[in-house]
Order: C-alpha cells, then structure tokens, then sequence
C-alpha cells in the first residue's frame, strides 16, 4: 500500500505516533530500571512490530541492535507459530535461537485488538548478570557457550496472563543479583505494556482496517527512500580489511574481518566472506549482529532521515559464511561479542571511504571496553560493577572527532563517578581526557580517556574486555592512526603493571586499576591542518608543543600563546620534501611517534 493512497497529513500523524511509541517504551525502561547498565549506560533498545514479526519502529537506542531483534521476534514465531495467544510474553536469550549474547535478554509481548493479533512490542536489555564463570557474564576468554551464563531459549514467560514461576525462579537462583535482574525484567515488562495500552488506543481511533493498511504504507515508505539515497551513491565494489587485536586466548593473532561492499542502482551488499573461522574466544558474533553493523554504517551516510525499520532493509542485502565470527554457530562463545560488532562498523566504514570519501569518519577507540568487577560484602551479599567506558571518534572531513563521545554503534553514555562510589566499593580516583593521543590529521582524531579505580572492598574479581591495543584505529586520507588502548594494574603496595587488552584477574583493597581507551583515527594530512587550529589544541592541551611541531609542522612563538607562521611554513616545506612515500587514500599509516608511557 503507497503512502500516497493516503492523505498525507494523516499518513504522517499515525507514522510519528506510531515512532513515538518505541521511544516512550524506551523510556519507561529508563524511568523504572534498576541497574546502572541500563539507567546510566543505556544498553538497551525498544521496538514496534507487525504481526509477521517485521519491525515497524525502533526507539532512540542501540543501533547495535537493529538486525537482532527482527530476528529474535522470528525465533519465536518458528518456535510458537500459530499458539500465540492474548496475555502472552515471550523471552529469550540464547545466540543459536534468535539472540546474540546472553546477557541481552529479549522480551515480546503480542498486542491483540478485538481477539485479532496486531503487533508485538519488544524489548532488549542488557542485563548485569546472567550467571556463568564470570561476575557480570561478559568474560573475552570463555570458549564454549555453557561457559557464559543461563541460555533461554525462545520461550512463553507469561501464559494467557499468567506468570510461568518456574522460569522466573530458574533464572533468578542461577544470577549472582537476581534482585537486579528481576527489577530490570519488569522495567522491560512495563514498556511493552505501555506500548500495548498507546497501540490498542491508537487502533481504536482509526480502526483495525486501517492501521494495517497504514504500518504496509510505512514499510514502503522506508524502502523508498531507502532506495533513493543508495540510488545517489557511486556504483561500484569496495572492499575493506581491519583487525581486532586477539580473542584473549590465541594472545597476538589477530582476527581478520573482511568486507566486500557493492552497489548497484538501488541496492548495496555487504559480504562478508573472508573474515576468519569462528574463534576459540568470546568474540564470536551472531549474523543478526552483522547485520546490525552494515545497516549502521549505510544507513548513517544518508542524507535523508531513513526510519530503523524493515522497510529500509529490504534495499540491504548482507552475506556472512557460517563458521566464521561473523556468523559463528554453536558452542561458540559470544559474551565479547560487542568489540567485533564495533570493529565490523570500522571495517565498513574502510570501504564506505573509498566510495564517499567526504561521509565517512576515520576509525574510533574501537568500540566500548566492558570492564565488570564482582564480589561479596561481609554480609555475603553479592555485587557487581559492570561499565561499558567508550570515548572517542575518528577525524571527519569537516571536522575533528569527538572526545568523550559513545561510538556511533553504541550510543551509549558512561557511568558518573558520584554514582560508582555511592553504589560500589569503588573509589574513581580519576576521570579526564588525555592529550596528545588523538590520530594526528588536517582533523584530528578524537581524544580518550582515562579512568581509575581503587577497590575499596575484601576481594572481588575482575574481568576486563578491552582492544585496539595492538592495531590501532586507522587514519584515513594521510591521517595518522590513534593512540592504542592501555590497561594498568597497582597491586597495594606495589608497582604498575601492564596487563593485556583483555585479561581476567582478582582484585584485593587497595589494588589500583587504571584504563585507557583508544584514541580515533585523523582525517587527512596534518601538515595540512589550520596552524591555528593547532595552536588552540595546545593551549587546550590536546597537543603538546614538542607534537604540535613534530606532527603538524607548527613553530609556536616564543610566548607560546602565538604561530610564526613564517617558520611554519619553512617547517613544513622540509618534511614535505623528507617524506619517502606517497599517500594512499585509505591507507593505514605506520605509527608516526613514541607515545607518552602510560600513567599507573
């Protein structure tokens, strides 16, 4: 159905109404949550669906979850076809049925309108723990499935509007906070219920005729302009190839993710294929997660707004061989699967550059670092820290990266300090920006961050999931690459060590842990950058002098506060003429100088 066979004012009324649903449910989720997982870092995502289980809608969330939870919804519409019925809840969490990693645990509940199914309304969150080896569930370095926590597979929580108590109490002996997990359970719960109260309010104002007529209207009115803005970008096959460091168990092998993009008129294809065999660590990620990756990174270069919803994929095609850890199967592990998402979007942002150059931006801090620190209080009664740190974007072809910024896949926001030492035994003895560490280029990369954390309880474990450590993110046209990650552990009493980018360790009072997160990738040739530019950097401390001269090619005046330009441009002329090789468009650049050594 066109959106045109409508009047036009009433088409856009039920389209806004109907998005806007998605976004109240997503913020029931955040006024009702319990935990800071959800509340402060905001790894959660809400969703509107039709009665097959297309997406219709999706709240202002995680753009990581695009591609998982159409599929998740068809998970349980294989399981349960025809036996859906009102008062019904469904749930799962289980990568090799529906889900992606066990920590995001999907909840649907069909809407019915006069006994005829309608719609369901859909929640995914990231919850603290789900039991397994590790406190908060989230270890890099398990190496089978049954590792990593309680699986469910696609599943009826709610019967006919009757609770089923023997999941619910299955679920909550095997977590470590069941509190927690039950609370933020219900604050999932409540936002498919919202949704289901605007819904059958909304199908009473136009009725039920019309409303399906009207959400097929909406469909296509995505993949039309879906298809519009594909159709203005260049023809052609771009193909892109980035690393993460390691999985944590094969430690300085890295893993190949490959990408082969190709358009043609109005549609695009990414493949996929070449990326390497599932892996023994929990990188692995599930092909809804790939999906999730490439629907970002096209979608984010469209000029016009294009809704997340089924109708945009539909001019999207993705291709992931099985076996692969872009489309692992079972038992692989998958708990760390978020930093293979976050460098899959860095991979097709690598071919997106070569097709539209001026679009795209240089690689990131690599995606968010999960850091979880659990244990017990004297009481016995168990904690969990569990915070995803993510700062830092890569240069664009107008401007510098972001500092302190989520990465484009997340959206996600990090946990304030006053709130970490309220609720944990943690003192967060330091949180700022770090200069000299963005990618060098005409716009310089994002800057990172530093955190510490003093531990203040008995002992507690620690599980860190962390990379671009050993490959940094990428620069592009003559950019130079950022500053790796850092991980550093002060044992009380003792001095710092590093520790690799992925580790699991214990934790006694007094020890001291301090992390990094990489720096983004500069856009450009730095010798190319405004001197003035430069200057402010310094001034704002982003860029020493001893780098401003070194990098950019900037001779400071002797009050500092000042370019001599004269000498500038002599300073440049001569490394423009010392340098021995030619630029590449896209190329990764070789480190360009010695980074400060890390602080404790």
């Amino acid at each position: 159905m066109e959106a045109a066979s409508f009047d036009p004012f009433e088409f856009e009324l039920f389209r806004n109404a109907l998005l806007s649903v998605a976004d109240e449910m997503a913020l029931t989720v955040h006024r009702t949550t319990y935990s800071a997982v959800l509340r402060d870092n905001l790894d959660y995502s809400t969703g509107f669906f039709d009665p097959q289980g297309r997406m219709i809608a999706q709240g202002f969330s995680l753009p990581a979850h695009l591609g998982s939870m159409p599929t998740a919804l068809g998970a349980v519409l294989t399981r349960f076809g025809g036996e859906i019925r009102p008062g019904d809840v469904y749930a799962l969490n289980d990568p090799f049925h529906g889900g992606m990693h066990l920590p995001d645990i999907f909840i649907f509940k069909p809407i019915f309108v006069d006994g005829e199914l309608m719609a369901f309304a859909g929640t995914i969150s990231h919850h603290t723990d789900v039991g397994g080896r590790v406190a908060g569930s989230n270890a890099p370095d398990s190496i089978e499935i049954y590792q990593e926590g309680v699986r469910i597979p696609p599943m009826r929580i709610f019967d006919s509007g009757k609770r089923n108590e023997t999941f619910f109490e299955l679920l909550l002996t095997n977590v470590r906070v069941p509190d927690m997990v039950g609370g933020d359970l219900r604050a999932q719960l409540a936002a498919c219920h919202v949704a289901e109260k605007a819904f059958v309010e909304m199908c009473g104002s136009y009725g039920v005729a019309k409303v399906r007529r009207l959400v097929d209207a909406m469909l296509d009115h995505s993949e039309r302009l879906a298809r519009a803005e594909i159709a203005r970008l260049p023809d052609g096959t771009f193909a892109f190839e980035d690393y993460l460091d390691d999985d944590g168990i094969d430690v300085g092998k890295p893993i190949l993710l490959k990408v082969t993009v190709t358009k043609k008129g109005d549609g695009i294809l990414f493949d996929w294929t070449g990326s390497s065999p599932q892996v023994r660590g929990a990188l692995n990620a599930t092909l809804s997660f790939t999906k999730s990756a490439s629907y970002c990174g096209v979608l984010s270069i469209m000029e016009n707004k294009v809704p997340n919803n089924e109708g945009a994929f539909r001019a999207i095609e993705v291709v992931a061989p099985e076996g692969t850890v872009v489309n692992c199967v079972h038992p692989a592990s998958v708990a760390a699967r978020g930093l293979t998402g976050f460098r899959m979007v860095d991979t097709v942002f690598g071919a997106l550059a070569q097709m539209v150059p001026g679009k795209v931006t240089a690689a990131g801090d690599g995606g968010n670092t999960n850091i979880s620190i659990g244990g017990y209080d004297r009481n016995r009664k168990p904690y969990i820290f569990c915070d995803f740190t993510c700062c830092a974007w890569g240069g664009r072809a107008f401007a510098d990266g972001l500092d302190g910024n989520s990465h484009m896949f997340a959206n996600m926001a990090g946990q304030s300090s006053e709130v970490i030492e309220a609720e944990q035994p943690l003192a967060v003895e330091c949180y700022e920006l770090l200069g000299d560490r963005g990618g060098a280029g005409k716009f310089r990369g994002g800057a990172p961050y530093r955190r510490a954390y003093r531990f203040l309880g008995d002992e507690a474990v620690i599980s860190v999931r962390s990379d671009r450590r050993a490959i940094r993110p990428y620069g592009l046209y003559g950019g130079y690459p950022g500053a790796p990650s850092m991980n550093v552990l002060t044992r009380a009493g003792g001095k710092p060590e590093v520790y690799p980018a992925k580790f699991y360790g214990q934790l006694r009072y007094g020890d001291r842990f301090v992390h990094e997160t990489a720096a983004g990738g500069g856009w450009g040739d730095p010798l190319e950058r405004d001197p003035e530019r430069v200057l402010k950097d310094v001034l704002n401390e982003f860029v020493s002098p001893a780098n401003a001269h070194d990098l950019y090619g900037v001779v400071l005046a002797a009050d500092g506060r000042s370019v001599d330009l004269p000498a500038t441009e002599a300073l440049r002329a001569r490394i423009r003429a010392g340098r021995g090789w030619r630029e590449a468009p896209y190329a990764l650049r070789e480190e360009p100088t010695v980074l400060p050594q890390a602080a404790e």
